[in-house]
């Protein structure tokens, strides 16, 4: 809004802060401005119009309503205002630029959490034979060699095997499968596993969706006992993304200013 000078009402109170004192209150702003005709103001309350445009356009005071644009500084020690000096401006800009940077991140973390969760639901409503095969190929993709999938009426209460090349030698490697929504996998299956590989393979892998008890932790490796390697659904999704199998990306750079380290 401008009168017939001319002037906005930021515009008045700017002149008024770089002639006038460096800070000053509302009341000073006003009075100023109308000692030097520098506004005009039609409202009934012209105090709180001005107090309104300072406390919006400054740094210093948030609230959902204010300008993205700012002119003034706030001090609320003293409840006094200035004028934004090019060096305020700058740290306003980069302050407005970690905001952003700030919920780039967030909404990222959003996204990565909700895409985890609708892959693992996949994995979930995939029917047992295909999760096996599934397993498999992703243990190829993390170097074992020879995998297969047994068959139902030979498993010997395995779903798998397969070689890890470890140094020169190479590791018997037996796995299992559980494409289970919310059960959680006991030590009673672990046990039983590692029960059926006993005495033919080094190692143990116990695939499931959905999670293990503190028990089969605490017992997937026994001294003496071949070592069952126990992998959640969130282990899969991860290892997924890890290795970019049945997961695509596409790069979207963030980009982060540091012409200040031009001159360091």
């Amino acid at each position: 809004m401008r009168d017939k000078n001319n002037l906005t009402i930021i515009e008045a109170a700017l002149t008024v802060l770089k002639k006038g004192k460096k800070t000053q209150s509302v009341h000073e702003i006003y009075n100023s401005i109308i000692e030097n005709s520098l506004y005009v103001f039609h409202a009934q309350n012209p105090m709180a119009v001005l107090r309104s445009e300072l406390r919006s356009h400054s740094i210093g005071i948030d609230f959902p309503t204010a300008s993205k644009k700012k002119y003034f500084v706030y001090d609320e020690t003293n409840g006094r205002f200035s004028a934004l000096q090019k060096s305020d401006k700058d740290d306003n800009e980069k302050v407005d630029s970690d905001s952003y940077l700030t919920q780039v991140h967030t909404l990222y973390d959003s996204y990565l959490k909700d895409f985890k969760a609708k892959i693992l639901g996949q994995l979930k409503k995939m029917n047992c034979y295909d999760f096996e095969k599934f397993c498999m190929k992703l243990l190829k993709v993390y170097g074992f060699s020879n995998v297969s999938v047994t068959q139902k009426s030979r498993d010997g209460g395995i779903d798998g095997y397969g070689k890890l090349k470890v140094g020169l030698a190479h590791m018997n490697v037996a796995f299992q499968c559980k494409r289970w929504d919310n059960t959680t996998v006991s030590r009673k299956e672990i046990d039983a596993f590692r029960g059926a590989i006993q005495g033919e393979y080094e190692q143990g892998i116990y695939f499931t969706t959905s999670c293990f008890s503190k028990e089969a932790m605490r017992f997937s490796v026994k001294l003496g006992a071949v070592p069952i390697i126990l992998i959640d659904g969130n282990m899969i999704v991860d290892f997924m993304i890890e290795k970019q199998f049945g997961i695509e990306h596409e790069d979207l750079p963030i980009y982060v200013n540091a012409i200040d380290k031009i001159f360091s």
